[in-house]
């Protein structure tokens, strides 16, 4: 049975390469780690009567090829990824909280009587990290990217290159990474960090920005905001408490001299 899917896995993707390769149909798309992405489908018809004749194949990094979809459900060996994995009405494929093992070339292929059709879909994933040596902090941006796809990296200060800053700070580049280093004292990056962003230049010249964040930061953040909240709901109780302790000892203290007055005392 697995040698028998192994076969049909690849004559498709022979199948698909070749309508691909005729009619020239690719879609690079480029994310950052934790969106969400909608790969598309463009050979939809309305008179397919839905998604049943779709199905979605990706290679990814190893050159590992695994099905996801087929007659537009996800297939069961797919079924741990299925809280991430949706098929919309117009037959795309959506990756929710994206990694970078989602990367690769995405195939979709719909069969059609008569004729088949398919393409492309190369999605590359960019991921960012910040490292802190007392007070030397460094910014990383790559982009992991499937096997034909070039990607462009460098980092932004603002609306200006970093690398006019050099006084400040030191960057490195590569065709997937830029990193710029610099130091707490010199740039207070915790209130401006959000003036950071990395560039990336797609393989057909598209230029995509990427302010500055990480899952931590945002993670610290979340925290602090949480924290505050609950600081603020206890001091809110509190002062609730104390009012209404203050109201209820007035009026005991009043009905006290009341009921002493009507004795003929007051204490």
């Amino acid at each position: 049975m697995d040698e028998f899917k192994r076969i049909k896995m690849s004559l498709f993707l022979v199948l698909l390469l070749q309508s691909t390769a005729v009619t020239g149909q690719e879609d690079f798309l480029t994310v950052r780690v934790g969106e969400e992405v909608t790969l598309p489908c463009s050979g939809v018809r309305d008179d397919q009567g839905g998604c049943n004749r779709t199905g979605w194949l990706v290679t990814n990094s190893g050159c590992t090829t695994v099905e996801l979809v087929a007659l537009g459900e996800i297939v069961e060996e797919a079924r741990a990824e299925s809280d991430r994995l949706r098929v919309t009405e117009n037959c795309s494929l959506v990756i929710k909280n994206v990694t970078e093992e989602d990367v690769g070339r995405y195939f979709w292929r719909q069969f059609r009587s008569g004729r088949d059709e398919g393409a492309l879909v190369h999605l590359s994933v960019v991921t960012m990290t910040e490292h802190q040596n007392n007070d030397e902090v460094t910014l990383r941006c790559s982009v992991k990217a499937s096997v034909r796809c070039r990607h462009t990296v460098k980092w932004l200060f603002g609306s200006r290159d970093v690398d006019e800053y050099q006084e400040d700070m030191k960057t490195s580049k590569s065709h997937y990474e830029a990193s710029v280093t610099f130091l707490t004292s010199r740039v207070d990056y915790r209130s401006g960090f959000r003036l950071f962003t990395c560039e990336v230049t797609e393989y057909k010249g598209e230029v995509l920005l990427f302010p500055f964040s990480t899952p931590s930061s945002g993670l610290l953040r979340l925290i602090v905001v949480s924290v505050g909240l609950a600081t603020l709901i206890m001091i809110v109780v509190a002062v609730n408490i104390w009012t209404r302790f203050k109201e209820e000892k007035t009026q005991m203290e009043e009905i006290s001299v009341r009921y002493d007055v009507d004795d003929g005392t007051v204490n």
